[in-house]
């Protein structure tokens, strides 16, 4: 075993913006927002800005750093990534990272896998600060943390074994994306591009598509006891899924069951996030009853539309970009309410067509989910090859 090392010894943690970059406030810089960053550790934003719009209010990384997700649950899910190979060297993100730069003596490849695994993200989140919804890892525990520094040519060793492993799994990610890409051709190809319409379909608003748009409920949920599981705004992901890996439980009366209450089918809609992830938009597939938060609106559609279609329309690029456009900051956090998701203005194709497209969308999600399986497997042999690494047993 390698002797441990604090990490601020090692690593600069949340580098200072350097006084050359300001002397050109109109080059362009890479933009790296949080939903960008994957829990697989990939960066997949392309996005370009000019240095005096983030400048000030994100946070400034360069090519070789690593990127680490500080805000809850997007630490947890390991929302961390290295930056290597982005548009330009230089780059700005969300708030909400942590950025180490490595040190002469350290391996960016065998740090990010330090920081990456689950051992990490447990003593990590036992050491987050804050309030409910708004924990966030300290840069002070990062500074005090330890971690084994063998020689730089074992570290380059123990993250090709790493690498190598990882690309197996990133495989299988692979196959999920292409999935992911195929409906959103599919999408297109059905209805067009729905900024300019080609198929001239008319244009209406969300109120005319739906029965119903409640709110859930603000009762306190617990993390063990309770007759229901509560979805909450993570538990929608950005791409338009729903993620029932960390639940919480609680328990409704009588008469709060139908008010409160998920039925397969019903499109939720994250009403309150941060400005880059509110609008949040699934469709609940689950015959089991699952309760939802009062983050969360529940929408159900009627006759003229199907929740699968009014879905993918707000997960579009089109649909995002005017949710974003639309959302109100309250206290750091961004909300649309349920009459302003109504009033909101969309094409509206024949039903029939939309019901085609949903029949498509069940079986792609079904192939998903067993490709999302044998990701888990892999997943768990990957963590148990990362452990024997960090002891030396590689």
């Amino acid at each position: 075993m390698s002797k441990l090392i604090t990490l601020n010894e090692i690593v600069e943690i949340n580098p200072r913006i350097p006084k050359r970059l300001s002397a050109d406030p109109e080059q362009k810089v890479s933009f790296v927002p949080m939903a960008s960053v994957s829990k697989t550790g990939a960066i997949s934003s392309d996005d370009e800005r000019p240095l005096k719009d983030v400048m000030k209010g994100y946070t400034y990384f360069q090519e070789g750093d690593v990127l680490l997700a500080k805000i809850t649950p997007c630490f947890e899910n390991g929302k961390a990534a290295m930056v290597n190979g982005l548009p330009h060297t230089t780059g700005f993100g969300s708030t909400e990272f942590h950025v180490f730069r490595p040190g002469k003596d350290v391996d960016a490849k065998y740090l990010f896998y330090q920081i990456w695994n689950p051992v990490f993200r447990f003593i990590g989140s036992k050491n987050m600060t804050g309030t409910a919804g708004q924990k966030r890892l300290p840069a002070g525990f990062l500074k005090r943390h330890k971690i084994p520094l063998p020689p730089l040519a074992e570290q380059k060793r123990i993250a090709d074994i790493l690498d190598k492993s990882d690309a197996i799994r990133r495989k299988r990610q692979q196959a999920i994306k292409l999935a992911d890409d195929f409906l959103r051709a599919t999408f297109l190809d059905m209805f067009g591009d729905p900024v300019t319409n080609p198929k001239e379909w008319p244009l209406g608003s969300i109120r005319e598509l739906i029965s119903e748009a409640k709110y859930g409920t603000s009762k306190k949920a617990s993390n063990s006891t309770g007759k229901y599981p509560i979805l909450r705004m993570n538990n929608i992901t950005y791409s338009g899924e729903m993620d029932f890996t960390e639940l919480k439980y609680i328990d409704l009366e009588k008469k709060e069951v139908d008010k409160y209450l998920a039925k397969k089918g019903d499109l939720l809609f994250n009403r309150t996030n941060s400005k880059e992830l509110v609008g949040k938009t699934a469709v609940f597939e689950s015959s089991a009853p699952m309760a939802i938060a009062g983050y969360l609106i529940r929408v159900r559609t009627n006759e003229r539309a199907t929740p699968q279609y009014l879905s993918a329309y707000l997960n579009s690029s089109h649909g995002k970009a005017t949710l974003v456009g639309m959302c109100k900051s309250i206290v750091g956090m961004a909300n649309i309410n349920a009459q302003e998701l109504q009033d909101i203005k969309m094409l509206i194709p024949p039903v029939t067509l939309q019901k085609q497209y949903s029949e498509i969308v069940w079986k792609i999600r079904e192939r998903k989910k067993r490709h999302f399986e044998a990701a888990d497997i892999g997943d768990t042999l990957f963590n148990a090859l990362t452990q024997r690494a960090f002891r030396g047993e590689l």
